[in-house]
């Protein structure tokens, strides 16, 4: 699984590190960045509730 970040659509409010910062950071633009290239298999289900849970949809599957 692999997810990207819609820049244009972060509004930078750091929910999706809350739910799963091993895929998630904030980056120097104060916004989400994806951290990893493929999101593993422990980290599924918490990429996918961040996704879930972002308030603006700016986390998508790619």
């Amino acid at each position: 699984m692999k997810v990207k970040v819609n820049q244009d659509a972060c509004i930078g409010c750091g929910a999706c590190v809350a739910i799963c910062d091993e895929v998630f950071e904030i980056n120097d633009e104060g916004l989400s960045s994806v951290k990893v290239d493929t999101v593993s298999d422990n980290s599924k289900d918490s990429a996918i509730e961040a996704m879930e849970s972002c308030p603006t949809g700016a986390i998508e599957e790619e």
